[in-house]
């Protein structure tokens, strides 16, 4: 075998030492049916406290330090702060709105630590926050992404972000009344 040869079965052998094939235990598993059904019934909570413009249930399983980006992506600090925030939509902007929302995917991460991914459509708003349009008209349709890890038994939210999904293109756009909105 000449050198060229020799060098590259080496280096084949070392490219292979090196590079190994992800471990399957590392992928990322569904839930067990225990821990997807304590995750729809948070999110079925807090769509309920929505609709009730509950702030206070509304963020009770944010945790104490979570951080969340609301849908003009205002960044909040704690769950004290997200509850104030969305006291003040409600009593505005909000406060005549309803929410459905469809839990669109569930991704454990590892045993205590989920991603959720929502889709919202919001009807009965009275105003939109500065940049945000409806999606179409009355309806204002946002995804929320919500990484959950589970202590004790329960799940919290540690960190969430809202995105307003935008309206077809040729939509007439609706006027906006200055509030920053959840």
């Amino acid at each position: 075998m000449n050198t060229f040869a020799r060098s590259s079965v080496v280096m084949a052998l070392l490219l292979s030492c090196c590079v190994s094939s992800p471990d399957p235990s590392d992928k990322a598993q569904g839930p067990s049916q225990n821990q997807e059904a304590s995750l729809h019934k948070l999110v079925a909570e807090q769509t309920e406290a929505w609709n009730r413009h509950d702030a206070a249930a509304w963020s009770k399983n944010f945790a104490p330090d979570a951080e969340f980006i609301n849908i003009v992506g205002t960044i909040f600090n704690g769950r004290e702060e997200i509850e104030k925030r969305h006291a003040s939509v409600f009593a505005s902007v909000f406060k005549d709105s309803r929410t459905e929302v469809t839990v669109r995917k569930i991704r454990l991460i590892d045993s205590s630590v989920a991603v959720v991914d929502t889709d919202h459509v919001v009807t009965g708003y009275t105003g939109l926050p500065p940049g945000v349009q409806a999606t179409e008209q009355g309806v204002l349709r946002t995804r929320m992404r919500y990484v959950m890890k589970q202590s004790g038994g329960t799940w919290s939210i540690v960190a969430g972000q809202n995105t307003d999904v935008k309206p077809a293109p040729g939509m007439p756009s609706q006027p906006a009344p200055a509030s920053t909105g959840g």
